[in-house]
């Protein structure tokens, strides 16, 4: 691992995820550059190499959590991988109650995410947190709060792409935050 929690990764990987990208001008809001992952998430090897880097951040976790929508498909995959369990973070409103639920901000607004209360034991497990894009670490933060709340022991965290400017692995520390490219 490098500075600031950093792994090192192969420039192939960060350069096939740069070619895989789709960037969108002003979307969802204005002033918003939006990274699209759909490209990389259809391309057999750019599924395939994120998923194998991915899981060699999560080796040794018992269970990844993929924060909705895209840290679904990820999350899922990683944990294929590992022959581990996947949780869900879902939006709020999406899971029937009870749940667990966490409030946050993000650059372009406000939202809530939730984990089942009932039927998932998390306590004393160890979690990684899986998603696509680390931007001002709102979102991740929320996350880590509510499975802490929840008893697991999230051990860190693995995106696919972090937009350094915004600064979200500073709300995120101290836990560690793995990404396979950084802008």
């Amino acid at each position: 691992m490098g500075p600031g929690g950093v792994t090192a990764v192969g420039d192939s990987v960060a350069d096939l995820i740069a070619s895989l990208t789709r960037e969108i001008a002003d979307f969802p809001t204005a002033g918003v550059e939006f990274k699209d992952l759909t490209p990389l998430f259809a391309d057999r090897r750019g599924l395939a190499v994120v998923t194998d880097a991915l899981a060699g951040v999560a080796s040794g976790a018992d269970l990844i959590a993929g924060i909705e929508a895209r840290g679904f498909l990820i999350g899922g995959a990683v944990a294929r991988h590992l022959d581990i369990g996947a949780l869900t973070i879902r939006k709020g409103g999406k899971l029937p109650p009870p749940v667990r639920a966490e409030q946050y901000d993000l650059e372009y607004g406000s939202g809530c995410l939730e984990i089942p209360a009932e039927g998932i034991e998390l306590a004393g497990r160890s979690v990684v947190i899986v998603d696509d894009v680390l931007a001002t670490g709102g979102t991740l933060a929320a996350a880590h709060r509510l499975l802490e709340q929840a008893g697991a022991r999230v051990t860190a965290a693995a995106v696919v792409l972090e937009l350094t400017a915004l600064g979200g692995r500073d709300l995120v520390a101290p836990l560690a935050v793995h990404s396979l490219r950084r802008i």
